[in-house]
C-alpha cells in the first residue's frame, strides 16, 4: 500500500510504501494538499468519548467506541491511564483494559498502560483531584499485581519522590523498562535529585498537580524545568497552563525534551454534564473544564490531541513541525513506545495521519494503525 502527502517537517511531498510497517519513504513530484505525519501518541488518557477507563465494568463495546473517536482526532497509540483508587479496583480496571486490548480488532492502539498514583503526595494541591483516602506509599507487590493484570504492559508509573521508599521503587521498576515519572509531588530538591539518580526520566503534566502558591525558589517546578535528564509532558488545553508559563517551560525543557499529552477524562468530546473517573464524580462545564463534581478543582481535561497541537502553535508560538514532534517522536521516546521514535522512516510502525492545516486549524483526513486505515473523513 501507498499514501502520500507533504512531510510535516520538510513540506516536501513524500510517497510512503507500507504494510504493517513502513517499507520505503521516497520523494514525489506529485503535488499534495495534505500533510503526512506519524500518528499522534498520547501517554495519558483516563477515558474518552464518555467512556471511563478506570471503571472495571466498562464494556469492550464502549472501549471500542472510544477508540474510534480517538482515531478521528489523529491518535494512533495511547496509554490508558488508571489513577489513584482502591487497590483491587485499580487492578480490575487494568485487567479489563488489557483484556479489551487483546480482544478488540484495533486494541493494539492501547500500546501500554500508565498508572498515575497511588504513590503521590497526600497534600491538597499536589494531590490534585486524586482521592486522598486511597493515597499510599510505593509498594512493589502492588506494582507486580499491575504487571500481572496487564501481561507486563505497564509502561509508565507516576509517583511522588518524597516517599522514603521511592528511590528503591524507581530503581526496581526501571529495571523492567518501565518509565518512572515524577508527578503530584511536593518533593524537595534533594528528593527530586534522588529520584532522578534512581532512574526517573519524565515529569508528568508539569505545572499542574501543584500548590497554588509556591516559594520563589527553590521549588519542585523550577527543579524539574532545570533538570536536563527529565523530559516533561504538558496539558496544552489553554486551561491547565497559561501561555506565559507554557512558553517559559518549553524554552527551559526545549522542544526535544517536551511532550504533549491530553490527560483526557471520560467527558472528552462528550456533552457537558456529570461523568465518573472510577469512583470520582466529575463535571464537564460549558467552558470545557473538567472539575470535581460541585467544585472548581480540575480533574483531567476535555482536550483532544489535534486541538492540543493547534494550541501549541497558538499559545506557545511553535511551528507546525515542532508541535507535531511533541505529539509523535518525543512522546514515543518519553514513553518508550516501540518502533515509533524515528518518525516516517523504514522499519517504523505504519501509524500515520493525513491532515490539512488551514490558518492553524487541523482537519484530520485519514488515519492508519499498523498499516490498516482506521479513520477516513
Amino acid at each position: 500500500m501507498n499514501c502520500f502527502g507533504m512531510d510535516v517537517h520538510s513540506t516536501a511531498t513524500v510517497d510512503v510504501a507500507f504494510h504493517n510497517a513502513i517499507n520505503t519513504v521516497a520523494f514525489s513530484a506529485q503535488a499534495s494538499d495534505v500533510y503526512l505525519a506519524p500518528g499522534w501518541i498520547d501517554l495519558q488518557v483516563n477515558g474518552f468519548a464518555a467512556v471511563d477507563y478506570n471503571n472495571p465494568s466498562t464494556t469492550h463495546e464502549e472501549i471500542a467506541k472510544s477508540l474510534r473517536v480517538l482515531f478521528s482526532t489523529g491518535v494512533t497509540r495511547f496509554y490508558p491511564t488508571v489513577i489513584t483508587g482502591p487497590p483491587d479496583s485499580m487492578v480490575a480496571a487494568l485487567r479489563n483494559m488489557a483484556a479489551a486490548r487483546e480482544a478488540l480488532p484495533d486494541g493494539e492502539a492501547m500500546d501500554g498502560f500508565h498508572v498515575e498514583g497511588p504513590h503521590i503526595s497526600p497534600e491538597d494541591g499536589p494531590r490534585g483531584a486524586h482521592p486522598r483516602h486511597w493515597v499510599r506509599k510505593p509498594d512493589l507487590d502492588e506494582y507486580r499485581r499491575w504487571q500481572d493484570a496487564t501481561g507486563g504492559r505497564i509502561r509508565i508509573v507516576t509517583l511522588a519522590p518524597e516517599w522514603p521508599e521511592a528511590p528503591g521503587y524507581i530503581e526496581r521498576i526501571t529495571q523492567d523498562g518501565v518509565v518512572a515519572a515524577i508527578g503530584h509531588t511536593q518533593a524537595t530538591s534533594a528528593q527530586l535529585a534522588g529520584a532522578i539518580s534512581a532512574g526517573a526520566t519524565l515529569s508528568t503534566h508539569l505545572g499542574n498537580g501543584a500548590h497554588g502558591v509556591l516559594r520563589r525558589h527553590p521549588n519542585y517546578i523550577w527543579d524539574q524545568l532545570a533538570e536536563d535528564r527529565l523530559m516533561a509532558d504538558f496539558i496544552v488545553d489553554g486551561i491547565h497552563l497559561d501561555a506565559a508559563f507554557l512558553k517559559v517551560a518549553l524554552r527551559a525543557k526545549t522542544v526535544e525534551r517536551s511532550v504533549l499529552v491530553t490527560d483526557a477524562a471520560p467527558p472528552a468530546t462528550a456533552a457537558p454534564g456529570r461523568y465518573y473517573i472510577g469512583e470520582q464524580a466529575v463535571d464537564l462545564t460549558a467552558g470545557q473544564r473538567v472539575v470535581l463534581a460541585g467544585q472548581d478543582r480540575l480533574a483531567g481535561s476535555a482536550l483532544r490531541m489535534d486541538r492540543g497541537i493547534e494550541n501549541l502553535m497558538r499559545l506557545a508560538g511553535l511551528s507546525l513541525s515542532d508541535a507535531v514532534r511533541l505529539a509523535t517522536v518525543n512522546a514515543a521516546r518519553a514513553g518508550k513506545v516501540p518502533l515509533r521514535g524515528a518518525g516516517l522512516a523504514p522499519g517504523e510502525r505504519a501509524d500515520m495521519v493525513q491532515f490539512r492545516c488551514d490558518q492553524g486549524r487541523i482537519d484530520i483526513a485519514s488515519v492508519w494503525l499498523s498499516g490498516r486505515q482506521v479513520y477516513k473523513q
